[in-house]
C-alpha cells in the first residue's frame, strides 16, 4: 500500500537548504549520504544544492517523483500538497510543525492539508514529524543525525525525540532496524496503517511502537489481532496518569483515552504492553534475536548463587516456572560439574567456573525436554572468562531452537563480553530481573500467537422496546434512567428482579402483596446515584407494618440528606437472598467505544476497586476472562468447601450487555449494581440499574 513511500525510486525535498543547521539541509544530506535513487532539491532561490540540480517548484521537475519530503512553513503546506498532486506525487512526508499541536489555526491548516491530499489520492506521513528511515532501501528521509543499522525491528513513534534517542541508543548497542517511522500528528497515516505495512514487510520480524493515543480504536483492535498472530507487537503507551494525559494533549493534540481501555484493548488484541521505554527496548531485543519458547519452564545457569536466587524470585514474580530437570540431565551434570555445584534449578557452576563448563551445561540444558529457555548469568570473578563465555553463548544461539538470554552483571569487567554479544545481536541485560521480564515477554507471545478470536454470539433482543424507552427519555430531556428502565435489560433477556414502581405508601403496600414478602424498598430519583449513602434502601421487609415504618423513615432520611432531590416514587422489589453481589458496568471510552467493567458489587466496588475491563464487543472467552481475572474470583468459584456460584450466567449477562451497548451507542454509561449471582445453575438477577444517555447535539 505504501510502496512508493518506503521503496521510492525518486525523492524530492521541498524546502531543501544549503544552510547547515536547517532541517531542509539535514534531510537532503541524509538522502545524499545513503539513498541510491534520484534526489531532487526544491528551492526557488537555489539552482544547485549539494551538487544536485535544484528546481524552484515541484511542478518544474521533468521526471516523476515517488516521494516528496516537505520542510517549509506550515502556512504553505496545503498549497504545496496541491502542487504535489498535480505533479503526480503519491506519497508525502510533512516534517513541518505548526499544525494542530500549535492551536486552532494550525488545526485548520492540518485539515486543509489532509483534504487536499485525499483529493489526489496522496498518502501523508505527519505533519510535525521526524520523517522515516527504511534500511532495506537505504532511505533516510528524516532529519535524524545518522542512518539506522540494518536489522529486523520495525519501530514507529509518536515522538520524534524518542525516535532520535532510540536511534542513538541503538547505535551504541548495535541494534538494527528495518524501518523507523516518526508518526507526528497522524493527520492521515496512523499506527493502523503502519501496523499493516510492517506486518507485510518481510524484513521486519518484530514491531515496536511508542504511542500517545490511537486514532481509531475499534479498527486498531481488529488490525492488531491479525498482526499479532503473525508477528510480536510491543508498545509503550504514555499518558497513563492525569498529568501525563494533559501533557499528551499539549504535545501532539491527541485526545488520550483511559488507561484501563488501553490495557484492555492491548490485551484483547495480543499486544505486549511495556511499562517504560526501557522495557520496550529490552523486549524487542529479545524478540529480534531469539526464538519464542514453547512454554514457560526456564533453566537458570549461573556462577554466583546469589544471582541465581534473585533470578528464581524474578521468574516467580513474572509468572515463569523453574523447569524440573529430566533425570538424565541431572545425571550428566553430576558426572561433569564440580562436586559442590548445585545440580538442580538454578544450576550453580561456582565462582571459578571456566567457559568450558558453561558450554557443557548449556548443551545439556538445551537437550532437556522440560526446559523451554535458558537465562545465563555471569558475575565477573577473578577466574571468570567473560569474553569466552560470551563467545560460547553467541555460538549456541546460532543453532538453538530455544531462547537464551544473558545477564552479565557488572561494569568494566563485563564490557568485552557485552560487546561480543552485541556483535551477534544478542542482548545482555545488566540485571537479572530485566532478563527475566524479557523472557516472560517471549513466553507471553507463545500464547498470543496460538490464540484465536471468535466472534461474539448474536443475541436475540427486543430492540424496538429499548429504542422506544431511549427515544422517550431523550424527548423528555431525561438523560439519567434508573430502576424504572429495567425493561431495557428484560429486552435483552437479562433476568431482573420482580419489581414495581409506586407513588405512595398505599400503592407500595399493594405492590408488596402482589410481589410477595420479603421485599426490598428503594428510593427512585434521577438525582440520587448512591441510594444507600442517603438512606434510600430498606431490606428484609416481611409485612405491611414493616413497609409502613420503612417508608416513612426512608423518606425522612432522604430529605434530610438531599432536600432538593426530585423524588419520583419508590421501588418495591422481591428480596433475593443466598447469592453474591457483583457489578457490571460500561462507559464510552473516547478511543475505543464501550468499555465494560466487572467486579464485586454492592457497596464494596468502590472500597475494593477489584474490577476488570474489556472493550466491547466480547465473546464468551473474554467474558470468562473478565470474571476470573478479579482478585476475589475465588469467592465466586467456591472457596474452602463453599459451593460455586453461577459464573456462566454472569458471562451470559456480560455478553448481552456488550451487545446492548453496541446496538445503542446513545448509552453513555451503565451500571447494574448489584447483579446477584445465585449458586451454580441457578442463574443471576439484576437488582438495580443506572443508565446515562448522551446529550443530543
Amino acid at each position: 500500500m505504501l510502496e512508493k513511500m518506503f521503496n521510492a525510486g525518486s525523492v524530492a525535498v521541498i524546502g531543501a537548504s544549503r544552510t547547515e543547521g536547517k532541517v531542509g539541509n539535514s534531510v537532503l544530506k541524509n538522502l545524499v549520504n545513503d539513498f541510491d535513487g534520484d534526489i531532487v532539491p526544491i528551492n526557488p532561490n537555489s539552482e544547485e544544492i549539494m551538487g544536485l540540480k535544484s528546481y524552484p517548484d515541484i511542478l518544474d521537475v521533468p521526471d516523476n517523483i515517488d516521494l516528496a519530503v516537505i520542510v517549509i512553513p506550515a502556512r504553505f503546506v496545503p498549497e504545496t500538497i496541491d502542487k504535489c498532486g498535480r505533479a503526480g506525487v503519491k506519497s508525502v512526508i510533512v516534517i513541518s510543525a505548526g499544525f494542530k499541536e500549535a492551536g486552532v489555526e494550525g488545526a485548520k491548516l492540518e485539515r486543509e492539508s489532509v483534504e487536499t491530499a485525499r483529493k489526489y489520492g496522496i498518502r501523508m506521513l505527519g505533519p510535525n514529524c521526524l520523517g522515516l528511515i527504511d534500511t532495506t532501501s537505504n532511505l533516510n528521509a528524516s532529519f535524524a543525525s545518522f542512518m539506522a543499522h540494518k536489522g529486523n525491528i520495525g519501530l514507529m513513534s509518536q515522538s520524534g525525540a524518542i525516535c532520535t534517542s532510540t536511534l542513538d541508543w541503538a547505535d551504541k548497542n548495535r541494534v538494527g532496524f528495518s524501518k523507523f517511522i516518526s508518526l507526528g500528528n497522524k493527520a492521515d497515516l496512523s499506527e493502523n496503517d503502519f501496523l499493516q505495512e510492517l506486518c507485510n514487510d518481510d524484513s521486519t520480524a518484530v514491531i515496536a511502537a511508542y504511542l500517545e493515543g490511537v486514532k481509531n480504536g475499534p479498527e486498531f483492535i481488529d488490525i492488531a489481532r491479525r498482526v499479532t498472530s503473525i508477528k510480536p507487537v510491543v508498545m509503550v503507551k504514555s499518558g497513563r496518569t492525569s498529568a501525563g494525559s494533559r501533557a499528551v494533549s499539549s504535545h501532539t493534540g491527541t485526545l488520550a483515552g483511559s488507561d484501563e481501555a488501553y490495557n484492555a484493548a492491548f490485551r484483547q488484541s495480543g499486544i505486549i504492553r511495556a511499562d517504560s521505554l526501557q522495557e520496550m527496548l529490552d523486549y524487542i531485543r529479545a524478540f529480534s534475536s531469539q526464538p519464542v519458547p514453547e512454554g514457560k519452564n526456564m533453566a537458570i545457569l549461573t556462577n554466583a548463587g546469589g544471582f541465581g536466587i534473585l533470578t528464581a524470585d524474578a521468574c516467580y514474580n513474572e509468572g515463569l516456572s523453574l523447569a524440573s530437570f529430566d533425570e538424565s540431565t541431572i545425571q550428566a551434570l553430576r558426572e561433569n560439574l564440580p562436586p559442590n555445584s548445585n545440580l538442580y534449578n538454578p544450576v550453580d557452576l561456582l565462582g571459578d567456573a571456566g567457559s568450558d563448563l558453561y558450554a557443557f551445561a548449556i548443551d545439556v540444558l538445551l537437550e532437556d525436554p522440560h526446559v523451554d529457555g535458558i537465562i545465563v548469568l555471569t558475575s565477573p570473578q577473578a577466574m571468570t572468562e567473560v569474553d569466552k563465555v560470551a563467545g560460547i553463548v553467541a555460538d549456541k544461539v546460532q543453532t538453538s531452537t530455544k531462547p537464551i538470554l544473558c545477564s552479565f552483571v557488572g561494569g568494566t569487567q563485563v564490557s568485552e563480553g557485552e560487546r561480543i554479544l552485541n556483535d551477534y545481536s544478542i542482548p545482555n541485560y545488566p540485571f537479572p530481573e530485566r532478563a527475566v521480564a524479557s523472557m516472560r515477554a517471549l513466553s507471553t507471545y507463545n500464547y498470543i500467537r496460538k490464540q484465536s478470536y471468535t466472534k461474539p454470539p448474536e443475541i436475540t433482543a427486543d430492540k424496538e422496546t429499548v429504542k422506544s424507552i431511549i427515544d422517550e427519555a431523550s424527548q423528555s430531556k431525561r438523560l439519567t434512567l434508573g430502576l424504572e428502565s429495567l425493561d431495557i435489560l428484560r429486552a435483552y433477556e437479562i433476568p431482573t428482579v420482580k419489581t414495581k414502581i409506586v407513588k405512595n405508601l398505599k400503592e407500595a403496600i399493594k405492590a408488596c402483596k402482589q410481589i410477595g414478602y420479603p421485599v426490598v424498598m428503594k428510593i427512585v430519583s434521577p438525582d440520587i446515584s448512591h441510594k444507600t449513602d442517603v438512606g434510600g434502601v430498606r431490606l428484609n421487609l416481611n409485612n405491611a407494618d414493616d413497609v409502613e415504618r420503612a417508608y416513612h423513615t426512608m423518606m425522612a432520611d432522604v430529605y434530610r440528606y438531599m432536600p432538593d432531590a426530585d423524588i419520583t416514587g419508590v421501588q418495591v422489589q422481591e428480596m433475593v437472598s443466598g447469592g453474591k453481589e457483583v457489578i457490571i458496568g460500561m462507559n464510552q471510552d473516547v478511543q475505543f467505544g464501550p468499555l465494560l467493567m466487572f467486579g464485586m458489587g454492592g457497596i464494596y466496588v468502590e472500597l475494593l476497586k477489584d474490577v476488570s475491563f474489556n472493550v466491547a464487543p466480547i465473546n464468551r472467552d473474554e467474558a470468562k476472562h473478565m470474571i476470573s481475572s478479579i482478585k476475589t474470583y475465588p469467592i465466586l468459584a467456591g472457596i474452602r468447601g463453599e459451593k460455586p456460584y453461577d459464573i456462566n450466567s454472569v458471562a451470559d449477562t456480560l455478553i448481552k450487555i456488550s451487545q446492548l451497548v453496541n446496538d445503542f451507542p446513545q448509552i453513555l454509561e451503565l451500571d447494574i449494581n448489584p447483579l446477584v449471582v445465585l449458586p451454580d445453575n441457578q442463574g443471576c438477577v439484576a437488582m438495580d440499574l443506572r443508565l446515562t444517555l448522551r446529550e443530543e447535539e
